[in-house]
């Protein structure tokens, strides 16, 4: 490879000792060498911090930094980024509960290789028992910053994964203080397209690391809210003008609002508590929208006629919305508030 660039490897963690080891172990064995490894302890208390401590005292790469204020994660990835060198020309991101393959920074600095214009690095990943990134363009090895936009906004098929899955060029991270948006819960999906505005993208065609799925995180937290739907139509609201011409962006963000209007009013028959509205009201904020209540209760129409029409799944869902109220949730509103979003939706349309 020549002279071997620095690589700037970053794992934030808080009360992670259950899968710290594990994290640092896949670094410290990775086949391409020149790399720092900077660990930042967010406050933990379940000694987390003396077993960073003990790996920073056998290898030099590592720098350990123990921080007196905790802060939520996003923030604390953001303060661990800004550590990294001026010297360091990629920067990867492993998170404390998952871990890297053996080849991971030696093959996605080859993928960097293909062109100075590749901001941008992912490849497939295992998630869980499952594959994340198929689906990806075969033979492909890179791709315009466009066209990998374009990719992903017609298809929706997240092959940046999450921030153990991706690897950045290092100029592109020091070029932010905060590189991480703190507002949004899937920052990394939408920083990844917002490098795709300037920087072409490179894939790796192989499985490089294994993201865990039944850790508690700022993702798996919120899956009960039903994320997604809500990032991908805000993703769509954003950036589907800036990588395609009007009519294909107008047809991909309509479709994405009828597939997430469509989400939430299956929810609003499953008697969604008020933290699940609270969570899209503040996420359509950051697209300057608020909940078009007319449409949520065309949807909601449209799916209690479909369900009128198939009554073998209405009682299978009804029987399942009694057994979550037997189980405790008495938080959850019943039909008064789906009542209570119609009979606004109604006073709206007459405005």
């Amino acid at each position: 490879m020549g002279t071997q660039p620095l690589v700037s490897v970053v794992t934030p963690f808080f009360n992670s000792a259950l899968y710290l080891s594990e994290c640092i172990e896949s670094v410290l064995m990775q086949s391409y060498s020149n790399f720092e490894y900077i660990l930042m302890d967010n406050c933990s208390n379940d000694g987390s911090y003396e077993l960073a401590e003990s790996y920073a005292e056998r290898d030099h790469r590592i720098r350990l930094l123990k921080c007196s204020e905790f802060v939520p994660q996003l923030e604390n990835y953001n303060r661990a980024l800004r550590e990294i060198s001026d010297a360091s020309e990629y920067c990867k991101i492993v998170q404390a509960d998952d871990y890297i393959f053996y080849n991971c920074l030696e093959l996605m600095l080859r993928s960097f290789e293909q062109s100075t214009s590749i901001g941008l690095v992912s490849s497939y990943r295992s998630l869980g028992d499952e594959v994340g990134g198929s689906g990806y363009p075969r033979r492909k090895p890179m791709l315009s910053g466009k066209e990998c936009g374009r990719f992903f906004l017609r298809t929706g098929n997240n092959i940046f994964g999450s921030q153990t899955t991706v690897m950045y060029r290092s100029s592109v991270v020091r070029s932010n203080d905060k590189f991480y948006n703190e507002m949004l819960p899937h920052s990394d999906l939408d920083k990844a397209i917002e490098i795709l505005e300037h920087w072409d993208f490179g894939f790796v065609h192989q499985i490089l690391s294994f993201s865990r799925v039944e850790n508690e995180s700022i993702s798996s937290s919120l899956q009960s809210f039903e994320p997604y739907s809500l990032d991908r139509y805000i993703i769509a609201k954003h950036y589907a003008p800036r990588f395609m011409d009007a009519p294909e962006a107008e047809r991909v963000t309509r479709s994405q609002k009828l597939a997430y209007y469509r989400v939430l009013a299956r929810e609003a028959l499953r008697f969604r508590d008020r933290a699940f509205w609270r969570y899209h009201k503040d996420g359509l904020k950051t697209v300057g929208q608020s909940l078009d209540l007319r449409y949520l209760t065309l949807q909601i129409a449209l799916k209690l006629l479909w369900e009128a029409s198939n009554p073998g799944r209405t009682i299978t869902r009804t029987l399942s919305g009694l057994k979550q109220g037997q189980d405790g949730n008495a938080g959850v509103p019943g039909l008064s508030d789906e009542r209570e979003v119609a009979e606004n939706a109604s006073v709206e349309a007459r405005k």
